[in-house]
């Protein structure tokens, strides 16, 4: 297979401003992550640790084999609303006793666990990658059930989380939790549903209703461990399978389930013998710039991802902005579809629709890096059929069923978000560089297209149109527009998994192809009309 030479000057003004631009907004990003592992503050964490309790991430890092890697997803849920970065839950993609599962461990610290609509968005999503990639879920449980003021905006969406967790196990995918605090209402539904469930004595508590409401319902006094303690649900209800002494015999029993399933992945493995790419990933940090207007060579960024630095490139000479090729990554065939110089043309469109189809038929799993200002406009591109051919690419990412892996590593804008497989169109993964924006259209764009629709509308009134009334809106709307299209807040919506540092991209897809191949993988032939 071709190898990719690089043309990379270190040297260079531009690639040393990249890098310096690149590592402030690594640690801005750093800042961010360093609040969200603070989950409640200090103060709730000092109590939780006077109770003799191991926080969130503990739990997860003694669940995890040794050394094995944690790829967390959506660590920024929530950053720019009202609740805590973090979102009061920690989920990710961990090897447990050799098997690769998805965690799902709630935050006690803040609000004692509670579900928000940030929390159930980040489960909910958790528990989408355990279904699409057919990995047992492991439920690390300790919340309060719905946050009640939010009540609202939790009760009615939130018991997708319930419906989910059986539909897991009604498609053969073990769900397993391990109780470590209070399991109270909504809560308590997590182990009850789920397939092995495991109590600490002393301190589980599951119910529906605790002494308080009990009381108040039907004045009955009782105490929280005759109601729903972990030693009566192992001896008397036998809601919980397994009484664990504390939390670490809880860990221990976990990994024993697990190591008990037998579990065996659907998909293919990867090859033996792969290479490294020839190429150093420290690189990456001077490849891409904050001003998105300046094209990345993806060339450069792929020779330091893919296996041995090797392209295969299809149709190289035709659609020359959109990169497609055949690669390998950690061993895991891949089909590349990476933005070159952001726009989108007829020829692009139709390139990749070929292309996906073709990846359908050999079972190949594709991975989308985005770079895109979106579809060209103008008279004569709309003329040429840029909406027909611009469906098609549409459609065929759309109807693949092999799977999806996104990267954004610049823009990704309009209808191209689309077409690259944004999230509205059901990547297995998705991950976003820090220089990231995602918007209908970049700011001045927008803010000009608002303006000439301003001053259209005045002339066709026969008003007089206020020129610095219009630089002073223009103004607001690009700093709005700037600001809501930034990494961090669109990671924040939940609309990636996650922010990641340029040097890890080779890893974070390695992992999630891993994840991925515990599916079968498998193409269709099954496309929407394509309009010709």
């Amino acid at each position: 297979m071709p190898v990719i030479a690089s043309r990379l000057d270190r040297a260079s003004g531009d690639f040393r401003r990249n890098r310096e631009e690149m590592l402030a907004k690594l640690a801005e990003l750093e800042r961010h992550l360093d609040v969200a592992r603070a989950g409640g503050g200090e103060r709730y964490v000092a109590r939780h640790r006077a109770r003799g309790k191991l926080l969130p991430r503990e739990r997860v890092e003694l669940l995890l084999d040794r050394d094995a890697p944690f790829l967390e997803l959506s660590p920024l849920a929530a950053l720019g609303s009202e609740y805590v970065v973090g979102a009061s839950v920690v989920t990710g993609v961990g090897v447990v006793s050799g098997v690769e599962c998805v965690v799902v461990a709630h935050d006690p610290t803040v609000r004692g666990g509670a579900t928000n609509p940030f929390t159930m968005k980040k489960a909910l999503r958790a528990m989408q990658i355990a279904a699409e990639n057919r990995l047992p879920c492991i439920q690390l449980v300790e919340s309060g059930g719905a946050d009640l003021p939010r009540q609202a905006e939790v009760f009615v969406p939130g018991g997708a989380i319930f419906r989910d967790l059986t539909r897991l196990s009604a498609a053969g995918v073990p769900t397993i939790a391990l109780v470590f605090g209070n399991a109270t209402a909504g809560g308590a539904y997590l182990p009850g549903l789920c397939d092995h469930v495991v109590m600490v004595r002393g301190q589980a508590k599951v119910f529906l209703g605790g002494p308080p409401l009990v009381r108040m319902a039907t004045g009955e006094i009782a105490e929280e461990e005759e109601l729903g303690g972990a030693e009566m649900h192992s001896r008397v209800s036998g809601v919980s399978d397994f009484l664990a002494e504390d939390e670490r015999d809880a860990i221990r029993l976990g990994r024993a389930i697990v190591r008990r399933l037998e579990w065996r992945k659907s998909g293919p493995g990867p090859a033996g013998g792969f290479e490294e790419p020839l190429h150093d990933a420290e690189d990456l940090l001077g490849l891409a710039s904050s001003d998105l207007r300046r094209p990345i060579d993806v060339r450069e960024v792929l020779a330091r991802i893919v296996d041995g630095s090797c392209l295969d490139e299809f149709k190289p000479l035709y659609g020359a902005n959109l990169l497609t090729g055949w690669a390998s990554i950690h061993g895991y065939p891949v089909g590349i579809l990476a933005n070159d110089l952001g726009v989108l043309f007829s020829e692009e469109a139709e390139k990749a629709a070929q292309f996906i189809q073709l990846a359908n038929r050999s079972d190949t799993p594709l991975v989308f890096v985005q770079n895109t200002t979106g579809y060209m406009v103008g008279r004569a591109y709309e003329q040429r059929g840029m909406i027909k051919d611009g469906s098609k690419m549409i459609n065929a990412v759309s109807n693949s069923t092999v799977p999806h892996l996104t990267l954004q590593i610049g823009a990704s804008y309009g209808a191209g978000n689309y077409g690259m497989c944004g999230r509205a169109y059901g990547p297995r993964f998705l991950f976003v560089w820090p220089n990231g924006k995602t918007a209908v259209m970049g700011p001045q764009q927008l803010a000009g297209v608002l303006s000439i629709v301003a001053r259209q509308s005045a002339e066709a009134a026969g008003k007089s149109f206020d020129e610095a009334q219009d630089a002073a809106l223009r103004a607001v709307v690009e700093e709005q527009i700037e600001r809501e299209s930034l990494a961090a807040i669109n990671s924040g919506l939940l609309y990636d998994d996650g922010i990641i540092d340029p040097r890890d991209s080779r890893t974070v897809l390695g992992l999630a192809l891993s994840a991925c191949h515990s599916a079968p993988v498998r193409g269709t032939d099954a496309f929407g009309v394509f309009r010709m």
